[in-house]
């Protein structure tokens, strides 16, 4: 079963590390797994998770799949993190 929740998601300290890096830039799942002590595959796992709660986006580029982070997805935490402060 996958979890669509978001804060359960950025739990994970190499979904925390792919989202800095996709902050940065839209990279691909070759790019990300090249700073991360984890393979290529565990990788498109945690990107998977993210796409599925919608913190990231993906699309394509001839063969390639570009992921960048999703605004619309951290608007959403954000409107819920901000009632604890209104």
């Amino acid at each position: 079963m996958t979890s669509t929740d978001p804060f359960a998601a950025i739990a994970d300290p190499h979904r925390r590390h792919l989202l800095e890096e996709l902050r940065r830039a839209p990279k691909t799942v070759s790019e990300l797994a090249a700073g991360l002590p984890i393979s290529r595959p565990a990788v498109s796992q945690h990107l998977k998770a993210l796409l599925d709660c919608n913190l990231v986006t993906v699309s394509a580029s001839g063969t390639r799949r570009i992921y960048s982070v999703n605004k619309r997805g951290f608007d959403k935490m954000n409107l819920w993190l901000d009632q604890f402060w209104s």
